[in-house]
């Protein structure tokens, strides 16, 4: 079930190529995050092929030695928000939240500390 929230704070990818992988996909992983700000959960992939790379959460990762199975469908893409948007949240995980700005198609990544319950 969603949720509404609005966007308390603006938010800006730093990734304009997201890496988009699919259920059963192997990776080759790279590092945890060990950014200041604090994300857990999120490590630095690559496609086999080394054609795009991205933060995966753990969750859907199974690994082995140096490479791992993506054991569900996932996109990296973050949603550019301005503060004020009204956002519809379909899943968090890792203080992260997929979501789709109000009655636009594009979705994507918006951290949750960036959004208040909607109203």
């Amino acid at each position: 079930m969603s949720q509404i929230y609005h966007v308390i704070t603006s938010h800006r990818t730093n990734y304009p190529k997201p890496i988009q992988l699919t259920q059963g996909q192997t990776v080759l992983l790279g590092r945890m995050d060990d950014d200041p700000e604090g994300w857990k959960n999120w490590r630095y992939c690559y496609t086999i092929d080394r054609t795009m790379e991205g933060w995966v959460p753990e969750q859907i990762i199974q690994k082995n030695g140096a490479e791992g199975i993506i054991t569900e469908d996932y996109c990296a893409n973050e949603l550019n928000v301005n503060e004020g948007d009204i956002v519809e949240l379909f899943r968090e995980l890792n203080d992260w939240g997929w979501c789709r700005r109000n009655e636009e198609e594009e979705m994507g990544w918006i951290p949750m500390r960036n959004l208040g319950l909607g109203t």
